[in-house]
Formats: structure tokens, C-alpha cells, sequence
């Protein structure tokens, strides 16, 4: 993960099939995607309206790209989410779930305990650092479960989040 370059931050808004999106960006870096009206972007800096910005316009490739099922990569965009280093770690680990895969919040958790050289880790604290992604669908917090098959919270509502599984190919009939 990258460090901040400044504190000026430019926005544009994206028409999804599930609703008006809130790009973030510092000019170099993608900082935060947000479902307006569903989830909060919390910011001390100044905001400019800004769509010709080129992370903007690539960000918005990259979400027409999602939303016609043609599973671009993360890599294919600057991310920068801000936040402490075990949130970053567990986003990172985030990244790696593949399109069309799922995992849940106790394997997460098992991973990083051992990554981290800890006999355990909680659950929660891993639901936590995901709840505060703030690069939704980018960084894929909706493919994460619980383990009895339960469809926990999304920070834009669990209905956004059993519609970006939907289309990504999983039958969610069986989820609770």
C-alpha cells in the first residue's frame, strides 16, 4: 500500500445498475468507492467535482467492466485506502479472493492469526477492519461470509451485497 500524496481530494459520481457510486481520489490514487446514500465517506479535506481526473475516468472503466461481468483485476488501478495497519493487512488479504469466490470471516481470521504469528484471531476484529473498507467492490469485503452460510453485513446493506454475488455468478437461495 501507498502513503498519502496530498490532502486534496477530487470526487465524481458513477450510475451502477444498483445505484449512484461516490469515487474518491487523491489525482493519483483511487481512495474510496461508496454507494451514496448507503455508506458515509467521513473527510476533513477539501472535495472538488471532478470527472475528466484520468484515475476517475479509469475507475469507471474498470466499474462498467465489473457490472458487464468481464471480472477486471484489482491491479489494473491505483488503490489507496487509508487506514491502520491491521485493517490494510486484512483489506490486502481482501484482494486476493477471486472473482466469483467466497470465504469467510473465521478463515480470514485464521489466516491472519498466522500470518501475524498469534494461536488465534477474532472474528470480529477482522469484521470490523472489513466493515471500514473503503474501497467497496473493488476490494471484494461482499465476498466474505459467515461460516454458517450467513449473508453478514455490508456496510451499503446486505441487499447490495447479495446483488454483487448474484452477479458474480453465485446462487445465494441457500444463504441466510
Amino acid at each position: 500500500m501507498k502513503t498519502i500524496n496530498n490532502v486534496f481530494l477530487y470526487t465524481s459520481n458513477y450510475s451502477s445498475p444498483l445505484g449512484t457510486i461516490t469515487i474518491v481520489s487523491d489525482a493519483m490514487n483511487l481512495l474510496g468507492l461508496y454507494f451514496k446514500d448507503k455508506q458515509a465517506f467521513q473527510c476533513n479535506f477539501s472535495m472538488e467535482l471532478k470527472d475528466d481526473l484520468q484515475i476517475l475516468v479509469d475507475t469507471k472503466k474498470w466499474l462498467d467492466k465489473y457490472f458487464a461481468k468481464e471480472k477486471p483485476t484489482i491491479f489494473e488501478l491505483p488503490l489507496l485506502p487509508i487506514g491502520t495497519s491491521f485493517r490494510k493487512l486484512v483489506w490486502e488479504y481482501l484482494c486476493k479472493i477471486p472473482y466469483g469466490n467466497l470465504t469467510t470471516y473465521g478463515d480470514i481470521a485464521r489466516d491472519i492469526a498466522k500470518l501475524l504469528n498469534k494461536p488465534k484471531m477474532s472474528s470480529q476484529a477482522v469484521g470490523n477492519a472489513i466493515s471500514n473498507n473503503p474501497i467497496s467492490i473493488i476490494v471484494p469485503c461482499h465476498r466474505v461470509i459467515g461460516s454458517n452460510h450467513t449473508l453478514k453485513g455490508y456496510s451499503a446493506g446486505v441487499d447490495i451485497k447479495k446483488q454483487l454475488l448474484i452477479l458474480e455468478g453465485h446462487d445465494i437461495s441457500n444463504f441466510k
